[in-house]
């Protein structure tokens, strides 16, 4: 089973002695003790909950709350952690199939032959609609039947499932029920939505987006045991062992599967071998063999909790409490995903879930947008800020202002005050950042390309209490979005994205509720203090390995972006000074100083090789000098909304020159936007990615690497809407979607690739686009070439073409063509080497 060829068994004094090391050195690096196998167990936790932790993420999106099921696992090792895996989601039962341990080929071996076949129909649900896609179904399922004869499988074994694929007028999320009647299956259709999304849209018409038919046959056939009886008892033990767990060693109890009888049970703690799987039964746990073989796991004994922890730092729990905080944000952004409604939101991913300790300071973040959870900190401590001695359990608030905490106005903060079970105490807090598809301004979506003012962008949203006492504030916030000389153009769809918004936090609030209860209070705000440290500490260690540098960066629109680094390599700090920047624009490029921040932690946090959480951490060994009045912290009214997405991307790319770590990827997001008074629709365009190389702890060069080819980098972590969806959704067709080639700068090491975007309008619409790197392109280092230009133009259907700057609004008319060159990756190093 082990060893080169699969045929030694374990060793066992090769594992005791790496242990024991390992060991020895975490005692000596922390001061506390530590033993083998508590290491080891050490590892076995991360392990629990990183698998606990992609069951929770799956199921959330699904819609399924995990402890009202039974957990069943399989392969050689699944049942070694199975009970440790249902205590940490809170699961009361497990079922262990006989042939767990080969359980997939068993699968295989079992599996049928499928013919699975589907046609787009796209009508709206109604008795009517039922009767025409009847002789639909009949033909696929003829079809389906042929093709399974075919494979040699005899007419009177197949069997054949009839389905429509459901959709809410306006959505995207479609859902298969079986063919019945209409009624019978809206009322399918609806039941299954709620569980999906928490939500029911029972004024929308349903859609039916396609039908299909799914043949089976020709599979063995699984045979029913007959049911054996059962032997009420304790199980035969084999011997007795030595089990560890919990931190301690425990006498527990050697039981061989082929020894046990239907209905004798084995208590924990205890070892169940068999031939193919090794069954831990953990204490508190029962497993009982069943007649039908099975081997089904109860929860005996009530949990009392995790075994006690210190609020000292621990390596070991460290590493847990990182991975727990961060899953809670990635359960936050499946619930956004899963019950938003635009576009923006549950297919572009264009949001970000983080939580916060009760100062403000971010904890851990989801891999959502950096330009979100660098800058997302800044609104909780407004949030602090304005409502001192008035924060109230039940109290949701939301915020765009970018000169309190917010990005740019489509970008709009949820946050959520999470207070203990007594609604008293202040814990931590949690918030969800999205950006919606519009919310006002003088330009459909919200990016506006020639804006000089904060107004002209959109509805400005500063403290606003969203949810009073557990009470949606629905018609005030209605009235909020319609407000001002440009209103929101959709509300009732921001209204549902800020429900979908408030439904993240809540999880987040729930699962942080959890924790607490499962670990103390004073343990979790303990370790929320470790992971910062832990992030300094490791931040402080990659600023040991850099040097003094400066950068100065040039927009399109002749701004600069002017950044001196000094580091102190012995105190490992570093003192990041944008004096000399560019002040003030008149026009829309001005980056709130939150944004900038977030661009310096992002920068510092990828730097870092350990798998740490983006977290406040990051920031304490930093010093970041930003001149006030300058494009990188203007002040109000002056307008933004290309700060949050263009500077953003600059000033990273300046940071990485100063560095001299890594060439420019391409210094812009290409914001593309198009809309009218029915349609609003905003994307933001990948292309190349600058070539760098890979210091060790003296600063020395180890490895190089490449540049990406049509990739959202650095700022940006979004992706483009599906080419069925959008052309569905709107009036356009996406003709072509391409990587540029050859656009990427030589080098050494090559600068990415960007692409080319061809998209067809098919009814009259303004389009936007809002750029850089039109004039100035992505720099190379080291010898290394720039990345080429991006490129703007329209093809008319006339068949002139029109050439675009980097910002541009241009009138579309059907027919017409607007073609999006993204710009190249600078090059790393010398071609020539």
């Amino acid at each position: 089973m082990f060893g080169p060829h699969a045929d030694q068994p374990i060793d066992e004094e090769v594992v005791q002695a790496r242990f024991t090391a390992l060991a020895a050195r975490i005692t000596h690096e922390t001061g506390r003790p530590q033993t083998p196998e508590g290491v080891a167990e050490g590892y076995v936790d991360i392990a629990v909950q990183a698998m606990a932790g992609a069951i929770k993420r799956i199921s959330v999106a699904r819609g399924y709350d995990v402890t009202r099921y039974t957990l069943q696992c399989f392969g050689g090792a699944g049942a070694q952690h199975v009970c440790r895996v249902a205590d940490a989601l809170g699961m009361q039962g497990v079922l262990i199939h006989p042939l767990a341990g080969v359980l997939s080929a068993y699968g295989m071996g079992l599996a049928q032959q499928t013919a699975m076949l589907e046609r787009s129909v796209e009508a709206v649900l109604d008795a009517e609609a039922v009767q025409r896609i009847r002789p639909l179904l009949a033909e696929l399922a003829a079809s389906a039947r042929a093709q399974l004869t075919d494979q040699g499988v005899a007419p009177e074994r197949i069997a054949v499932v009839e389905r429509v694929h459901l959709r809410y007028e306006g959505t995207d999320s479609a859902l298969q029920v079986e063919v019945s009647t209409a009624a019978a299956m809206r009322a399918a259709f609806e039941q299954a939505y709620l569980q999906r999304f928490a939500h029911r849209m029972p004024q929308r018409s349903l859609v039916i987006e396609a039908v299909s038919v799914e043949g089976a046959g020709g599979g063995d056939a699984v045979g029913a045991l007959a049911p054996a009886d059962e032997t009420p008892g304790p199980a035969p033990i084999h011997r007795r062992v030595r089990l560890y767990g919990g931190g301690a060693w425990h006498d527990g109890a050697l039981v061989l599967r082929d020894a046990c009888r239907p209905g004798q049970h084995v208590d924990g703690p205890a070892i169940l071998a068999e031939a193919n799987t090794t069954i831990v039964v953990e204490p508190g746990w029962c497993a009982r063999i069943t007649a039908a073989n099975h081997i089904e796991m109860r929860r005996q004994a009530p949990r009392t909790g995790a075994r006690r922890l210190a609020t000292e730092a621990d390596p070991v729990m460290l590493e847990v409490f990182n991975n727990l905080f961060m899953n809670i944000a990635e359960q936050m952004g499946a619930q956004l995903q899963n019950t938003a409604v635009s576009v923006n939101i549950k297919e572009r991913l264009d949001f970000s879930c983080a939580l916060f300790d009760a100062q403000g300071r971010l904890i851990a973040n989801a891999p959502h947008m950096p330009v979100h959870l660098g800058s997302m900190g800044e609104s909780i401590h407004t949030v602090i800020r304005e409502n001192a001695g008035r924060l109230r359990a039940g109290d949701v608030y939301m915020l765009n202002d970018p000169y309190h905490g917010g990005t740019h106005l489509p970008d709009v903060t949820v946050v959520t005050p999470v207070f203990d079970d007594a609604g008293e105490r202040l814990l931590f807090f949690v918030a969800s950042r999205g950006h919606h598809a519009d919310i006002g301004g003088v330009a459909p979506g919200s990016m506006p390309p020639f804006s000089t003012r904060i107004d002209e962008e959109g509805v400005v949203i500063d403290n606003f209490k969203l949810v009073e006492g557990g009470r949606l504030r629905e018609d005030e916030t209605l009235a909020l979005l319609r407000s001002g000389p440009w209103p929101a153009r959709n509300p009732q769809q921001n209204l549902a994205d800020l429900k979908a918004q408030i439904a993240a936090n809540a999880k987040g609030a729930q699962e942080l509720r959890q924790l607490v209860a499962e670990h103390g209070l004073a343990v979790v705000q303990a370790y929320m203090g470790h992971v910062q440290d832990n992030a300094e500490r490791s931040v402080r260690r990659v600023i040991g390995a850099l040097r003094d540098g400066a950068y100065t960066l040039e927009l399109d629109n002749g701004a600069r972006i002017r950044v001196a680094l000094r580091v102190d390599r012995e105190a490992g700090s570093a003192v990041i000074d944008f004096s000399g920047t560019s002040p003030q624009q008149r026009n829309n490029f001005n980056a709130p100083k939150a944004v900038t921040m977030a661009a310096v932690l992002y920068v510092f946090r990828s730097l870092v090789g350990d798998d740490i959480p983006l977290n406040a951490g990051c920031l304490k060994p930093l010093q970041v000098i930003v001149p006030p009045g300058s494009m990188l912290d203007p002040a109000p009214p002056a307008s933004v909304v290309a700060g949050n997405v263009e500077t953003s991307m600059c000033i990273t790319n300046a940071l990485f020159g100063a560095l001299g770590m890594q060439a420019a990827s391409q210094c812009t997001m290409n914001n593309f936007t198009f809309g009218n008074d029915r349609h609003q629709y905003y994307e933001t365009i990948a292309g190349g990615s600058g070539a760098g190389v890979v210091l060790d702890a003296q600063g020395r060069v180890t490895e190089g690497f490449d540049g990406t080819s049509v990739v959202q980098a650095h700022m940006t972590n979004s992706r483009l809407t599906d080419p069925e969806v959008l052309e569905f959704r709107y009036p356009v067709r996406l003709e072509s979607y391409a990587i540029r080639a050859g656009s990427g700068g030589a080098g050494r090491w090559k600068g990415g690739d960007g692409g080319v975007r061809r998209m067809r309008f098919l009814e009259a619409m303004t389009a936007s686009i809002l750029s850089n790197g039109r004039r100035v392109p992505a720099f190379g280092m080291a010898g290394g070439q720039p990345g080429a230009l991006g490129i703007n133009r329209v093809e008319r259907v006339g068949g002139e073409v029109e050439m675009l700057g980097p910002i541009a609004s241009v009138a579309m008319q059907p027919g017409d063509v607007l073609v999006i060159e993204t710009p190249g990756g600078g090059g790393f190093g010398d071609p020539a080497n």
